[in-house]
C-alpha cells in the first residue's frame, strides 16, 4: 500500500488571498490614477502616457522574470516585487503632500512600481497548480475560484476607489493600493512554500538564464493553441485598457457623471462575471470549452462600445455591463485551465510569463491608442472604431482550426489506498 500525502488547502488558501490583496490594491489604482491625471491635467494624452509609463515596465519585466521564477522559485520573486512595489506607490502619495509630484516624478515612481509589480503577480499563478493538487481540487474548479475572486476584487476595488477618489482625490487612494500590495508580500512570505519538483523534471536545470528563456519561447512557439489565445488577448487587452484608462473616464465627464459612475460601471460588471466564474468554478469541466470562451467573449466585450457610442441612456449601459459581467466571468478560468494542463511544471514560470507579457503586451499602448483615436474621430467615432476592432480580433483567430484543442484534458487516475477513496468521496476535487 503506497503512501497518500494528506490534502492541505493552506498554500491555495495563502494565494487565493494574497491575489484578492493584490487584485483590489490594482483596481483602486486603475481608477484613481487616470482620473487623477485627467482631472489635473486635462489632457487624455498625458493620461495615455502615464498608462505607457506603468505598464510598460511591468510587462517588460514579467518577460524577464520567467526563467527566474523558474530556477529560484516563485515566493522570493512574489514577496520582493510586492514590498518594492508598495514602497513605491506610497511614494506618491507622499510626494503629493510634499507638492513635488510633478507629471515626470509620477511617471517614474509609476513605473519602478509596474516594474516590481509584473513579476510579483506572475509568480504568484504558478503557485496554482501544485496548490490545486495539494488541495485534491480540479484545475477548472481552482482557477474558477481564482477568477471569482478576481472578479469580486473589480467589484469592490472600483467601487470603493469611485466614493474615495470623490471625496478624497486620487492621490490619497494610493496609500490604500500600497497597503494592499504590502500585505499580498506578507501572505505569501508566512503562507506559501515554493512548488515542490522533481530533479529530473527541468531538462534546463543546470542551463544558464538565456538558455532557459530560449526554452521557453520554443516551448511556446510549438503550442499554436496558446500562441492564438495570447494573440487575441494582446489586441483586445490594448482596445480594452484604452476604453478604461481614457474613454470611459472621458465619457464620464462629457456625460456628466463623475468618478463614482465609473465605479459603478466596472463594479456592476465584475459583480456579475463573480457569478459566471463561481458557475465555471462548480460545471466548468462539463461545459464545452471553445463555444463558451468565443461567445463569452463578443458579449463581454462589443456590446458597450456601441451603446456607450450612440448616448444609451445610464440605466442601459448598466444593464449591458451586467450582461458583459456574466460573458467575461468564463474567460480566465478556461485561460488558466488550459495553460496549466499544456505547459509542464517545471518549464510554468518561463512559459506563463511569455504568454502573460503576449497578452498584456498592447497594453502600454491602450492609451496612447484611444486617445489617438479620441483625437481624429471624436469619442464616438473612436468608440465605435474600437468595438469593431474588437470584434475582428475575436473572430478572426477565433474561427480557426487550432481552437479544436481547446477541449478538456483527461482526469488522470490516481493510485489511492481503500480506505481513503472510501473517506474522501467523489465532491473531494
Amino acid at each position: 500500500m503506497t503512501a497518500v500525502e494528506p490534502r492541505s488547502r493552506r498554500g491555495l488558501v495563502a494565494v487565493l488571498t494574497a491575489l484578492a490583496a493584490g487584485w483590489t490594491g490594482t483596481r483602486l489604482l486603475n481608477i484613481a490614477m487616470p482620473w487623477f491625471v485627467l482631472t489635473s491635467t486635462g489632457s487624455a494624452t498625458a493620461t495615455g502616457l502615464v498608462v505607457f509609463a506603468q505598464m510598460g515596465p511591468y510587462v517588460l519585466c514579467q518577460v524577464l522574470a520567467g526563467p527566474l521564477i523558474d530556477r529560484i522559485g516563485p515566493k522570493r520573486i512574489s514577496v520582493w516585487g510586492d514590498v518594492t512595489a508598495a514602497v513605491f506607490l506610497a511614494a506618491i502619495p507622499l510626494a503629493y503632500q510634499l507638492d513635488v509630484l510633478s507629471l515626470p516624478v509620477l511617471m517614474v515612481l509609476i513605473a519602478l512600481s509596474g516594474a516590481a509589480e509584473g513579476p510579483a503577480n506572475i509568480a504568484k499563478s504558478v503557485f496554482i497548480p501544485a496548490a490545486a493538487t495539494a488541495a485534491g481540487m480540479r484545475l477548472e474548479r481552482a482557477t474558477g475560484i481564482s477568477g471569482a475572486i478576481e472578479r469580486t476584487a473589480s467589484t469592490v476595488g472600483p467601487a470603493v476607489a469611485g466614493v474615495m477618489v470623490g471625496a478624497f482625490g486620487g492621490p490619497s487612494v494610493l496609500w490604500g493600493t500600497a497597503a494592499l500590495t504590502a500585505l499580498s508580500g506578507l501572505i505569501i512570505a508566512v503562507g506559501t512554500v515554493d512548488p515542490r519538483r522533481e530533479p529530473d523534471e527541468d531538462e534546463d536545470a543546470d542551463a544558464g538564464y538565456l538558455t532557459r528563456l530560449r526554452g521557453g519561447v520554443e516551448f511556446l512557439r510549438r503550442e499554436k493553441l496558446l500562441l492564438m489565445i495570447s494573440g487575441m488577448i494582446t489586441v483586445t487587452n490594448l482596445l480594452d485598457q484604452g476604453w478604461s484608462a481614457v474613454m470611459l473616464p472621458l465619457w464620464a465627464k462629457e456625460s456628466g457623471y463623475g468618478p463614482e459612475t465609473v465605479g459603478l460601471l466596472f463594479s456592476v460588471m465584475s459583480g456579475a462575471s463573480v457569478a459566471a466564474s463561481l458557475i465555471a468554478a462548480a460545471w466548468g469541466h462539463r461545459l464545452p470549452r471553445r463555444t463558451v470562451f468565443l461567445l463569452g467573449f463578443i458579449i463581454g466585450g462589443v456590446p458597450r462600445f456601441i451603446l456607450m457610442a450612440f448616448g444609451a441612456p445610464l440605466w442601459l449601459i448598466i444593464g449591458v455591463f451586467v450582461i458583459g459581467g456574466l460573458g467575461s466571468g468564463f474567460l480566465n478560468p478556461i485561460i488558466g485551465a488550459v495553460q496549466y494542463e499544456r505547459i509542464p511544471a517545471a518549464k510554468l514560470g518561463r512559459v506563463t510569463t511569455l504568454t502573460r507579457s503576449m497578452a498584456w503586451a498592447g497594453i502600454p499602448f491602450g492609451g496612447l491608442v484611444a486617445s489617438g483615436f479620441v483625437a481624429l474621430a471624436g469619442l464616438s467615432g473612436a468608440m465605435l472604431v474600437v468595438g469593431g476592432l474588437y470584434l475582428a480580433a475575436i473572430l478572426l483567430p477565433g474561427l480557426r482550426p487550432e481552437w479544436k484543442q481547446m477541449k478538456q484534458a483527461p482526469v488522470p487516475k490516481q493510485r489511492e489506498p481503500e480506505r481513503e477513496k472510501e473517506c474522501v468521496g467523489s465532491g473531494g476535487g
